[in-house]
Formats: structure tokens, C-alpha cells, sequence
């Protein structure tokens, strides 16, 4: 089929893209590498180096003999939207291109109201011209799990049955957003939801869980085609950020108690969710959810693998908490859609973490020591950036 991947010069994005090519989909990729100017706004840069997406193109159609088809734009501007899917005339749509950062969104007023403007106004672009377009195409939206937050019942995907008063429903899961990102991607799902009921658009939305690892079977390939590995407190996921602190000898940041936990998956558990996801579209006028994971784990459990797995001397440190959130909490979500589908996981081993640790070592000299330890706080308003006047793009 014929795939626009949105956001696909980023972490998840480029590598979706490489795997959909490899696989014989016709494969186009749109970016307005904002998330390169974050780096040059947050003053670091990713852990492994990246090639600019011109070089990752010619270096695909090289190695594998397949082409990328590029549109530089931004969603927030509704013309380049629908005239990419004129020109494209996409069967479907994988959407990585928003702003992904809980402490990005918490710096500021400004930083607060760029990534919801960037995310749920370029969303709504797209969904005005998928309708007006092409209602068939089936839009495959990255969501978070984050959405839910840590209500002490069970998650559900998506929906919950309730009964109230002698009457029952079958409602959308209440929402516990845990930062201004996680709000921006509940506004998407209510507006996809919308979409899909009131002009028959299908979409599948996918609250995914924290990604680790950076390599998969087509960036392995050439050093030009590698994805972004980010080890920063700003855009840093968990375990990523952990191998490059133990690394390079600096403690384990864990927030609080450390008894957050959250749903996690391998890198290649993402690329093969969303093919499977677009493998078995929904309906017209559907709106699905599924909860892309595979196991859960605790942050002090997580810190305490890399421990156990790293060859040198790592350390523990709690840290006074930037976020606002439960150090301590129920957490059972369902995700079982995906695996019905067929969906095979990869289960975080010690051989993955030492992977991800010998990719840290290799790049060990690349790491900036100040951009390790959380600068965000949740509590505050004002600029927290570490130059003056720096503002969102």
C-alpha cells in the first residue's frame, strides 16, 4: 500500500519508514525537522549520530534499492497538508509528528502552548483533509499511554463499560493527563474520535508505551541510516537514560521512591504493531484504540536491571521528583488487541540492556554530562530554559 509517514525523520519515525519500504509499501516521508532544532534550542544533540534525511534517503535507495518519497513541511499549515495528499494519494497514515516531550511542554508558558498548537492544530489539519480528500485512508495515530495516568482501577483499551443508575455504556476511559504533551494528545484522540463518527473516518489509535533501543534490522544497515538515541532529561526516555548514566559513571537519576510504573516496549515491537495495525484496518467511521505495550516495570526496577547488567561499578540516586505525579501506585493496563492480532514481542532481557549499553560505550565520548539531570520543574511557570530569551520554535 501506499504509506505517508508523518514525522519521519525522527527517533520512531524514520526507522517505521525503512521497515514499511523494506517490506514493499510505497513509502513517503514528511518532516519539518523541528525536532533537530530542538537539540540546537536544548543545546545537546543525540547520543548516536544522524545523517541529515537527504543523506538517510540516498543511502536507503543504495542499500536496498527502494526510494523515499520527501515533502518538507509543517502540519499546522493546512495548504502543504492537503496538497501532500493530493500529490502522495496515501491508502494510509502513520502520524509520529508532534512534539513528544513532558518536560519540553512544562518550561514555559510559550513551550506549553507551541506543542499544543503544534499537535492538536496539526492533527486537525490532517483530519479535515483526509475527509476532504480521501475519507478511506486509515490514519494510524501514535498516542500515548500516558493519557490515562494511574488511576487505581484497571486500564482498559480505549473504552470501559460502565453501568450507572441501572444503565450501561460503553464510554471512553476517563483521561488523567500527567503534563500539557499528554493533554495535547488527549484533544487529538476526542478529535479523531469526532472525525470518525461524524464524517465515516477510520483511524486506530495507539496509546504506546515508553520506547527503548535504537537499533532495528534496517538501520543496523549503514551508519547513515541509524535513528537518534536520545539520553537527555528533556527527551530522554527512561532506560535509554539510564545505560548512557551508567556508562558514563554517573548515578541512576531515579525520581523519588521510584515506584512509577509504566508500560514499555522494544523499538521493534513499535515498527511491527503499526503494520499489523495497518495489515487490519478498521471499519468506515471507526474509531479503535489499542495500548501498545508489552510488559510493565516499576523506574527503580528498571535502574536496578541496568545495575545488574552493567559490567562496571553503576549507582542508585534518588532525586527529589520534577513531575507531579504518584511515586506509588496501582497500575494494571490491558493490552491484548495487538497480540490477538499476532504481535510477537521482544521482552526486555539482559542480552537487550547489554546491547543498549555497548551502544552507549561506543558513543560514550558524545555525552554531555550537564544535559543528564532534570532541569524541568512541574511546580513552575516561568522559563526554565538554560539560555535567556531561548524560545520554542
Amino acid at each position: 500500500m501506499r504509506v505517508l509517514v508523518l514525522g519521519g525523520d525522527g527517533y520512531l519515525g524514520w526507522p517505521m519508514a525503512l521497515y514499511l519500504s523494506r517490506r514493499g509499501h510505497e513509502v513517503g516521508v514528511v518532516d519539518n525537522f523541528a525536532r533537530r532544532g530542538y537539540d540546537h534550542e536544548m543545546g545537546v544533540d543525540s547520543l548516536v549520530p544522524i545523517a541529515s534525511l537527504q543523506q538517510r534517503v540516498r543511502r536507503w535507495r543504495a542499500v536496498s534499492g527502494y526510494d523515499l518519497e520527501v515533502f518538507v513541511g509543517d502540519l499546522t499549515d493546512a495548504e502543504f497538508v492537503t496538497q501532500t495528499l493530493q500529490r502522495f494519494g496515501p491508502d494510509a497514515i502513520v502520524h509520529f509528528a508532534e512534539q513528544r516531550s513532558a518536560p519540553y511542554s512544562m518550561i514555559d508558558r510559550r513551550h506549553a502552548v507551541y506543542t499544543q498548537v503544534n499537535n492538536v492544530v496539526g492533527t486537525l489539519n490532517l483530519l479535515y483533509a483526509i475527509a476532504e480528500q480521501d475519507p478511506s485512508i486509515h490514519l494510524v495515530k501514535l498516542g500515548t499511554m500516558g493519557e490515562y495516568g494511574t488511576p487505581n482501577i484497571d486500564i482498559e483499551e480505549g473504552f470501559i463499560e460502565i453501568t450507572h443508575k441501572g444503565r450501561t455504556d460503553l464510554l471512553p476511559y476517563p483521561k488523567q493527563p500527567g503534563s500539557f504533551y499528554h493533554l495535547s494528545k488527549v484533544h487529538d484522540s476526542h478529535n479523531i474520535m469526532f472525525a470518525c463518527r461524524i464524517w465515516g473516518l477510520r483511524s486506530t489509535d495507539l496509546n504506546q508505551g515508553i520506547v527503548y533501543g535504537q537499533e532495528t534490522e534496517e538501520t543496523v544497515q549503514h551508519p547513515e541510516l541509524a535513528t537518534r538515541f536520545d539520553y537527555d532529561g528533556v527527551f530522554g526516555t527512561v532506560l535509554n537514560r539510564f545505560c548512557v548514566q551508567a556508562v558514563v559513571g554517573h548515578p541512576l537519576t531515579v525520581y523519588g521512591a521510584g515506584g512509577q510504573t509504566r508500560g514499555m516496549l522494544d523499538i521493534r515491537d513499535t515498527m511491527a504493531c503499526i503494520e499489523l495495525a495497518l495489515e487490519h484496518p478498521p471499519a468506515p467511521g471507526e474509531y479503535r484504540v489499542f495500548n501498545q505495550f508489552t510488559e510493565s516495570f516499576s523506574v527503580q526496577q528498571l535502574a536496578e536491571m541496568v545495575v545488574d547488567a552493567y559490567p562496571g561499578r553503576a549507582t542508585i540516586e534518588h532525586v527529589d521528583p520534577p513531575r507531579v505525579e504518584k511515586e506509588e501506585h496501582y497500575y494494571r493496563a490491558a493490552h491484548t488487541k495487538l497480540l490477538d492480532l499476532g504481535l510477537v514481542p521482544h521482552l526486555l532481557e539482559p542480552a537487550t540492556i547489554h546491547r543498549m549499553l555497548a551502544l552507549a560505550d561506543r558513543h560514550r565520548d558524545r555525552v554531555d554530562l550537564a544535559a543528564i539531570r532534570p532541569t524541568i520543574d512541574w511546580r513552575r511557570t516561568q522559563s526554565q530554559l538554560p539560555t535567556a530569551g531561548t524560545s520554542a520554535p
